[in-house]
């Protein structure tokens, strides 16, 4: 009698929680697979990646790369969470977004090859800045850096674009 009940409460759960837990992971899955990470998390991305729509994918990033210099610029000297680095995080992970849009000839050139390894380490240096945030010259250092970067990176992306 005790083994019935034993199994009885197994089956009983296995039908109850585990259910819900992978309906709320595909849930999780599908909302982040069709509206895009960045754009749940961060909706301005998709504003800053609008206004600099090229007429190609390169010159989408290019666009954003200006963007991302601009607002650089504007961070330093400020303090935490401001609105030049709230600007600067939604543009950089528009640019992020932005890469997929590229042809695949494009995608093939060494010159493209360099861009992404060039925004790999942006990333690096994105990280280091968010723990600088509150800190200068900290920060401010960490902004030098990043716009040199993406100075390089436009560089690169001129060359992919021809």
């Amino acid at each position: 009698m005790m083994k019935k009940a034993k199994l009885a409460m197994h089956t009983s759960l296995a039908s109850g929680p585990l259910p819900f837990f992978v309906l709320n992971c595909a849930l999780v899955i599908a909302l982040l697979g069709s509206a895009g990470c960045s754009y749940l998390f961060y909706p301005r991305a998709g504003e800053f990646r609008e206004k600099a729509k090229g007429a190609t994918g390169i010159e989408t990033l290019v666009n954003l790369t200006n963007m991302l210099e601009a607002s650089a610029k504007a961070a330093r000297g400020g303090q935490g969470y401001d609105a030049p680095l709230n600007d600067l995080h939604n543009q950089f992970h528009a640019l992020n977004d932005s890469f997929c849009d590229v042809t695949k000839e494009q995608a093939a050139t060494p010159a493209y090859a360099k861009a992404v390894t060039i925004n790999k380490e942006l990333r690096t240096v994105f990280k280091r800045l968010w723990k600088y945030r509150n800190e200068q010259p900290g920060r401010d250092a960490h902004l030098d850096l990043f716009a040199k970067r993406v100075q390089e990176l436009r560089e690169t992306l001129q060359a992919v674009k021809g």
